[in-house]
C-alpha cells in the first residue's frame, strides 16, 4: 500500500510539475497578447484621432465649388447653346438585333438629332422615312455584343451620322444624343 501511495504521489508530482512547467509559458503568451491588444488599440485611436481632424468631404467639395463659381465669374468661357430649333426628335425605334447565339433580343432606342445651324429642319423632316428606315437597317445588323461593349454606342452613334449626313444636301448632323437606349 505504501508503494501504491508513493506511486501516486510520484504521479501527483509529475502532473504538478508538467503544470508548473506550463504556467510560465501560459502566463508569457497571455502578456505577449495583452501587449499585443494595446498596441493595436492604440494605433486604432491614434487614426480615429488624425481621421477627426480631417476637414468633411461636404466641406471641401463646398469650398471647391465656392472657388471654382468664383473662377468662372472672371473667365469668359464659350457655352455651346443648343436651340431647340436645331433638334429632331426621331421618336422611339423598337428593333430587332442580329441573331447570334441564344435568344432573339431587340432595341428599344429614342434618339435626337441635332443638326447644324445651316441645316434646314423642312428638309430633315421631309427625309424621316429614310432617316428611320436607315437607322432601322444599321440596328438590325448589330448584335447585342457589338453595342453592348465599351465604345459599342459611341460607335453605333458616329455610324449613323455618317449615314445620315450622306445623303442631307443641306446642312449636316453634328450630334446624336440617346434619350432612351434599351436592349432586351
Amino acid at each position: 500500500m505504501a508503494d501504491e501511495d508513493k506511486e501516486v504521489g510520484s504521479k501527483e508530482d509529475a502532473s504538478e510539475k508538467t503544470a508548473s512547467q506550463k504556467s510560465p509559458l501560459v502566463a508569457l503568451l497571455l502578456i505577449i497578447n495583452t501587449v499585443g491588444l494595446a498596441t493595436v488599440a492604440f494605433f486604432q485611436y491614434q487614426f480615429m484621432q488624425i481621421e477627426a481632424s480631417r476637414p468633411d468631404l461636404a466641406e471641401l467639395l463646398k469650398q471647391a465649388n465656392v472657388t471654382q463659381g468664383d473662377e468662372l465669374a472672371n473667365e469668359d468661357r464659350p457655352v455651346e447653346t443648343i436651340s431647340r430649333e436645331s433638334l429632331v426628335n426621331l421618336e422611339t425605334f423598337t428593333v430587332n438585333l442580329a441573331q447570334g447565339d441564344g435568344p432573339r433580343r431587340y432595341v428599344r432606342l429614342n434618339a435626337v438629332l441635332k443638326l447644324s445651324s445651316d441645316s434646314e429642319i423642312a428638309e430633315v423632316e421631309a427625309r424621316k422615312p429614310q432617316i428611320r428606315d436607315t437607322i432601322i437597317g444599321i440596328l438590325n445588323s448589330k448584335r447585342p455584343e457589338d453595342i453592348l461593349k465599351r465604345d459599342g454606342k459611341l460607335y453605333l452613334k458616329e455610324q449613323i451620322k455618317s449615314a445620315i449626313n450622306s445623303f442631307l444636301i443641306d446642312g449636316k448632323v453634328e450630334d446624336l444624343f440617346y434619350v432612351g437606349f434599351q436592349i432586351n
